[in-house]
């Protein structure tokens, strides 16, 4: 079983997204995030205000590897993967 998840930060401190409405509620109860509908959008999401070195450094101790980072306008998104 292979697993593909996102993360992406406005800023380099946070806030941190990191799932959405269909993302694992064991692991985004594992990360501390909280779950919101931001005004206008049609669709939920998961965050935490912790700064992306410290969502990263805790999805690696559950095995997942960073397999991507890229920087879109100013936000920065990481993919990493699971087997």
């Amino acid at each position: 079983v292979t697993h593909l998840l996102c993360c992406l930060s406005l800023q380099e401190v946070g806030p941190t997204m990191v799932g959405d409405e269909h993302s694992d509620p064991t692991l985004m109860s594992f990360l501390g995030a909280t779950k919101r509908n931001m005004l206008g959008n049609h669709f939920w999401e998961y965050y935490v205000n912790d700064a992306p070195r410290i969502v990263l450094n805790k999805l690696e101790s559950c095995g997942y590897r960073v397999v991507s980072m890229t920087g879109v306008g100013q936000t920065l998104v990481w993919c990493l993967h699971k087997e």
